[in-house]
C-alpha cells in the first residue's frame, strides 16, 4: 500500500490546499460577478435604457463607491471584534479547564492553549481600538459614551 496515505503531513497539506482553493475561488467569483454586472449594464445601455433607471435596477457602479470610511464605524468594528475574540478565547480556556477538572486528565490542558490565540488577537483589537480613539482625539474628535448627543461630539 502507498505510504503517502498514512503520512502525518496529509492533513496539514490538505488544510492548506482547501484554504488556497477557497481564496482563489472567492477572487474568481468576485471578478465574475463584476464582469456579469458590466455586461448587463452594457446591454441595457445598448437598448437605450436611461442611466438613472439602470442605477435603480442594478445599483451604482463600482467606480461610484464612497472612498471615505466612517471612522466611528471602524472604531466600533475594532471594539466589537475585540469583545468577541476575547470572549471566545476566555470561553475556550474556561472550557478546557473545566474539562480537565472533570476528566482528571492533565493532557487536556493543552486544549486551553488554543484559547490563547483568539484571546491575544482580541487584545490586539482592543489596542487598535485605543489607538484609533487617540488618533481621532488628535483631530479634535472625542469618542465617549457620556455624550448625550451620541458617541461623537466636539
Amino acid at each position: 500500500m502507498n505510504n503517502f496515505a498514512f503520512s502525518p503531513f496529509i492533513v496539514p497539506v490538505a488544510g492548506c490546499l482547501v484554504a488556497i482553493v477557497a481564496i482563489v475561488s472567492g477572487i474568481w467569483l468576485d471578478g465574475h460577478k463584476r464582469r456579469m454586472k458590466s455586461e448587463e449594464r452594457i446591454a441595457m445601455i445598448a437598448r437605450g435604457v436611461p442611466l438613472a433607471e439602470i442605477e435603480k435596477m442594478l445599483g451604482p457602479g463600482d467606480e461610484e463607491k464612497p472612498a471615505v470610511k466612517d471612522p466611528l464605524r471602524s472604531l466600533g468594528n475594532a471594539r466589537r471584534a475585540g469583545i468577541v475574540l476575547v470572549s471566545v478565547g476566555a470561553g475556550l480556556i474556561l472550557f478546557f479547564l473545566v474539562l480537565t477538572a472533570i476528566l482528571q486528565v492533565r493532557e487536556v490542558l493543552a486544549g486551553a492553549a488554543a484559547g490563547l490565540i483568539p484571546l491575544a488577537i482580541g487584545v490586539g483589537f482592543f489596542i487598535d481600538y485605543n489607538l484609533q480613539k487617540r488618533e481621532l482625539s488628535r483631530f479634535g474628535l472625542e469618542v465617549g459614551a457620556e455624550s448625550p448627543s451620541g458617541p461623537l461630539h466636539r
